[in-house]
């Protein structure tokens, strides 16, 4: 069990379109159930932007973050929580190379959408299903700790979906998305969208084979929230600022959280959108297929 959050390494629950399940059981190595907060210290321009952010902070407030492994475990050092970073990951990277080989094999565009709790998530694949259905098959791995409901509300849009049910487990990891993968049984030339456990810390440093991860940021939850889960918006391609429907009922500064994630991630593209309104989704459905035409070449996809 991970010292820090508490994830296990109990069964991880796949269930599929059929009824059928499968339960598996894991390691700790193969459950990953440690190294995601450690925060890839040895990228020498990640730990200078973490020490960038906290400039300003008064000189009492506490910060255990600022080690080696920029995390504090009681009982563990530093130079031991790295080694378990590098172990666990590099395991993980393994498993996430061999799902890339494969997702690109079958011109297999996969997207890890991360967030947290509440964002929207489901809510904008269940319109992105339907807009683009009748061009592009699209098939969903759901990751939650508990439930199938978001698997259900999927597949009543029609697309295939498996629902990945992690336990106390607070992120996917690389081997998890292998065996839904062979379940799911994607048709090529189609699209996997993996929307991941609700997080903003944990998934952020596990590589699942995706070709981009895209974090969703609603506009309830505040704009300083980059700089608050710095390692999610750097790791991500793409930024979805969603419920813009509702910034007239807000004091959500637009400007302030887009310069906020840009100052973490430069490189990260920013749509806005409403996912239960339409506004902007058309700008997200271009950007798929831009990922999507992108996959040959190996090139980032064309803002809309």
């Amino acid at each position: 069990m991970c010292t820090t959050c508490g994830c296990s390494t109990a069964e991880l629950h796949i269930e599929g379109d059929e009824g059928g399940s499968v339960r598996l059981r894991f390691n700790a190595l193969q459950a990953a159930s440690l190294a995601y907060h450690y925060r890839q210290a040895r990228r020498s321009k990640a730990k200078a932007s973490s020490f960038a952010l906290i400039e300003g902070q008064c000189e009492h407030d506490l910060h255990f973050g600022l080690g080696a492994a920029q995390v504090h475990v009681p009982g563990l050092s530093q130079g031991r929580m790295v080694q378990i970073e590098q172990d666990i990951l590099s395991k993980n990277n393994q498993y996430a190379a061999e799902n890339r080989e494969f997702l690109r094999a079958q011109h297999i565009l996969a997207l890890n959408l991360l967030s947290s709790p509440g964002s929207g998530k489901t809510t904008l694949l269940t319109e992105t299903i339907v807009a683009l259905r009748h061009h592009r098959p699209i098939a969903v791995i759901e990751g939650d700790q508990q439930t199938t409901n978001d698997a259900d509300r999927i597949r009543a849009t029609g697309a295939s979906a498996i629902q990945i049910n992690t336990g106390k487990g607070c992120h996917l990891d690389a081997s998890m998305i292998g065996t839904a993968l062979a379940r799911l049984a994607a048709p090529r030339h189609s699209i996997v969208m993996i929307e991941n456990v609700g997080n903003l810390v944990c998934p952020a440093a596990f590589d699942l084979g995706e070709a981009h991860k895209v974090v969703l940021l609603s506009v309830t939850e505040g704009e300083d929230k980059p700089l608050k889960y710095p390692d999610m918006f750097r790791a991500a391609s793409l930024m979805v600022l969603n419920k813009v429907d509702l910034l007239p009922y807000l004091t959500f500064d637009v400007a302030q959280c887009i310069a906020n994630a840009r100052r973490v991630n430069p490189q990260i593209a920013i749509l806005q959108l409403s996912a239960t309104s339409g506004q902007g989704l058309g700008a997200w459905l271009a950007w798929i297929e831009g990922a999507f035409d992108a996959l040959a070449g190996d090139t980032e996809p064309a803002m809309a």
